[in-house]
């Protein structure tokens, strides 16, 4: 991967929408050479899908909570995360090393729904404890695009 292909990644990240001779205009080639490096970028499991955006609170999901999951010692990791795909609330989903063996993020539309979705997790087979830390404010997200090294 070179420069022209982090710069066609962050321009794509900032702007899904935007037509190959867009792109191409913004790093200094034809279109059929932005196509032919986006499909090499696809194939090769670097750009991996696209997808629109959305601000959750605009949804009525106003409330955002971090959540560790702690197992019973039979649990079995793949048994649990089926059973929390689930559960629609749960926004991501990440198999972690520590005291935790989840972490989740949950969008609820207020702390009541946040509590009825808690005690779900808390009911589920497999899930001996929960650790909620609720967030007060999202200064950024999605930064996955903004690759080291290409500060110019």
């Amino acid at each position: 991967m070179d420069a022209v292909d982090r710069q066609l990644i962050q321009a794509l990240r900032e702007n899904g929408r935007a037509s190959y001779a867009e792109l191409g205009r913004l790093v200094g080639l034809s279109g059929p050479s932005v196509t032919d490096r986006i499909n090499r970028l696809e194939a090769a499991g670097v750009i991996t899908g696209y997808r629109a955006t959305v601000d959750a609170s605009s949804l009525g999901l106003g409330v955002t909570a971090l959540i560790g999951i702690q197992l019973t010692d039979a649990a079995d990791h793949d048994e649990v995360a089926a059973r929390l795909r689930e559960l629609s609330e749960i926004e991501d989903c990440w198999f972690i090393a520590g005291d935790d063996s989840f972490m989740i993020k949950v969008r609820a539309t207020d702390v009541d729904g946040l509590e009825r979705t808690i005690r779900r997790l808390s009911g589920t087979k497999g899930v001996s404890r929960t650790r909620t830390t609720i967030v007060l404010s999202t200064k950024w997200e999605n930064r996955v695009g903004e690759i080291p090294g290409d500060e110019g």
